[in-house]
């Protein structure tokens, strides 16, 4: 499944339709995760949504899919609650009761394209203090209808949009489940901030290790390490690639299986590599880590997602493998305490995260490929790089954000781009097959192998 962008989706003129629900709030106290109250803190803003797309296998009627959506509201009881402010700007986040309500049609000035109509539509209606902060649009043409549902981040991650779309389907009889269950409620994502605060603290070598990178980061998160420009928020470029086909892509697993290393950690080898050769420093960067510990939370929907750090200074695959080990381990205790000696998370200007999933390990599986399923990112001002990693079925997916600054594109380039096989001019042969960077040993030939692509200078994405 690709992780696309709003402004890059591929939608055909239509009719756009919305649902809005009924909704009254109870005035029930819920807890706030702490990474919850970073990302509502910002307040309102465009952007601060996520969404998925996919198409319908059949054709369903406007109230069948309404109740169908209502039931899936209520079988998570994180879209079930909204956050507001108190009188003295104190953040809160209530329950909230969910109904019936009415379809809308969305309009679509002359002159604007589809993509932009959708940003808008979830721009206004999944902003942090809506209530609620998620909503359901279908695109409909003569040929096919198109769900799309987005929900601002505080509520879920890209696990949790699978589990909604995969709840949506069942509802609607329309799942390829040999047994489809009727949907019953999932463990709350509140059950989870609530036990997550109980956990015991972090041990201090946990602590120690923190601090240790966050001071080669200047007491920082890590950030880029070469340069973007002025360090204040700039339009956003986003690129997007299909970095490896299913051939491909296996031929790396295999050879990181004959490595006895992991996919995820082969590609941190390929990074810590070109790091060490272009910035002359260690791969530094935020490591995005699910907090999904226990089986209970498997079919819950919320942001399970939270920050650690990796560091990795050698390019062998051992120890790559260990860098990667650390970065779970240091993102696996609650980081509220952790950070506190920093006020918080120290984010900076130029901040540098990788995120990696795997969807075909994940215990929630949709037919993203017969449904043309897309992840869909929203449209910001950004002032860091972020890489996203997706690897499922049909292959390895890359995107990349940046700052859309002269240097932006050649300077991430330099870094990024030499792990995509489409960036690099042709290289040997490969059983008929042109090779990409990917095909050549990891162990020890890593460096070599990015050596002799160093002259990469169009960005992954």
């Amino acid at each position: 499944m690709r992780l696309t962008n709003v402004a890059q989706l591929r939608l055909p003129f239509g009719k756009l339709h919305g649902y809005d629900v009924a909704v009254q709030r109870t005035g029930v106290e819920l807890p706030i995760s702490f990474d919850q109250r970073r990302h509502v803190s910002l307040g309102h803003r465009p952007g601060s949504w996520m969404a998925i797309s996919f198409r319908l296998p059949a054709k369903v009627q406007l109230d069948v899919l309404a109740s169908a959506w209502l039931e899936v509201i209520n079988c998570h009881g994180t879209l079930c609650s909204a956050f507001s402010q108190d009188e003295h700007g104190e953040l809160l986040l209530e329950e909230i009761t969910v109904g019936p309500g009415a379809w809308v049609r969305h309009p679509v000035a002359s002159g604007q394209s589809m993509n932009e109509a959708l940003r808008d539509v979830f721009d206004q209606a999944c902003s942090p203090f809506n209530a609620p902060s998620h909503r359901l649009c279908l695109l409909e043409t003569a040929l096919e209808s198109t769900v799309v549902i987005a929900s601002d981040h505080s509520h879920v991650d890209m696990w949790s949009m699978l589990v909604i779309v995969r709840d949506l389907l069942r509802s609607l009889g329309l799942s390829d489940d040999e047994v489809v269950p009727r949907p019953l409620t999932a463990a709350s994502f509140t059950e989870h901030t609530r036990a997550l605060a109980e956990r015991e603290r972090a041990p201090r070598q946990v602590r120690q290790r923190w601090a240790e990178v966050l001071d080669a980061s200047g007491s920082v998160m890590p950030r880029f390490p070469l340069p973007l420009g002025e360090p204040v928020p700039h339009a956003e470029r986003v690129e997007v690639r299909d970095v490896l086909d299913v051939d491909d892509s296996a031929a790396f697993a295999a050879q990181a299986k004959e490595d006895a290393v992991s996919t995820l950690t082969a590609v941190i080898s390929a990074m810590t590599s070109v790091t060490l050769d272009l910035a002359r420093a260690p791969l530094r960067a935020v490591f995005p880590v699910h907090s999904r510990y226990d089986h209970q939370w498997d079919d819950s929907v919320g942001w399970f997602i939270t920050n650690s750090v990796i560091e990795s200074a050698d390019p062998a695959p051992v120890a790559c493998a260990a860098a990667v080990k650390e970065a779970v381990r240091l993102g696996s205790w609650p980081l509220e305490e952790i950070l506190d000696p920093w006020g918080g998370m120290p984010e900076a200007p130029g901040m540098f995260a990788i995120s990696w999933l795997d969807l075909r390990r994940l215990p929630v599986r949709v037919d993203s490929i017969g449904l043309q399923a897309q992840y869909i990112g929203a449209t910001i001002r950004t002032d860091g790089v972020m890489l996203w990693f997706i690897l499922d079925d049909a292959g390895l997916h890359l995107r990349c954000r940046y700052p859309d600054t002269p240097p932006g594109p050649r300077t991430c380039g330099r870094l990024a781009g030499c792990v995509d096989p489409q960036a690099s001019r042709p290289g040997p042969r490969f059983g008929g097959r042109a090779a990409s960077p990917w095909r050549a040993p990891i162990p020890g030939a890593t460096r070599r192998t990015l050596r002799r692509t160093s002259h990469c200078r169009t960005i992954v994405g």
